[in-house]
């Protein structure tokens, strides 16, 4: 007897773009500069994404456009947090020491400050003509598109 296996994989097709900013700025800054350059309306949501059981938070900024049916996210790749560091029990003082991890909200884009998703079912999204734009911000270093298939943690782009 014959088996047939199937893989939901097989039936993922994103509908979403995904956009990625180097840049040093805060992310109210960073919003505020593509609100003004691209002419959204991108606005901080009330919580931000929380994963890793509220190990590592990243703020998040929406807007949807429903003229073109089309939600844009601009959400922070980086998390850094203060942790305690583990000590051996043998230590001869008992001073407190701390360390700073960094989280990535995709590991696969370490160097990666910022996040823009853009997403369409129509693909009415003209991703060069956005970049273009985003290079056009003195305080951008730079701007591209990431292949969405090359993306192992594609879950965490879920903002719903």
């Amino acid at each position: 007897m014959a088996m047939h296996k199937l893989q939901v994989d097989d039936f993922y097709d994103a509908s979403f773009s995904l956009l990625a900013i180097h840049c040093r700025l805060e992310d109210y800054r960073l919003a505020y500069l593509l609100n003004k350059h691209l002419g959204l309306r991108l606005e901080r949501r009330p919580k931000d994404l929380d994963y890793n059981y509220f190990a590592a938070s990243y703020s998040i900024y929406e807007w949807e456009n429903e003229r073109l049916d089309t939600v844009w996210n601009l959400v922070s790749n980086i998390c850094k947090k203060e942790e305690a560091a583990l000590q051996s029990s043998g230590s001869l003082f008992n001073d407190p020491t701390t360390v700073l991890r960094t989280h990535n909200l995709v590991p696969e884009l370490k160097t990666v400050d910022y996040l823009i998703k853009v997403s369409n079912e129509h693909r009415y999204f003209n991703e060069k003509l956005t970049l273009n734009k985003i290079q056009a911000i003195p305080q951008v270093i730079t701007s591209y598109s990431v292949d969405i298939d090359q993306i192992k943690s594609k879950d965490n782009l879920i903002f719903d």
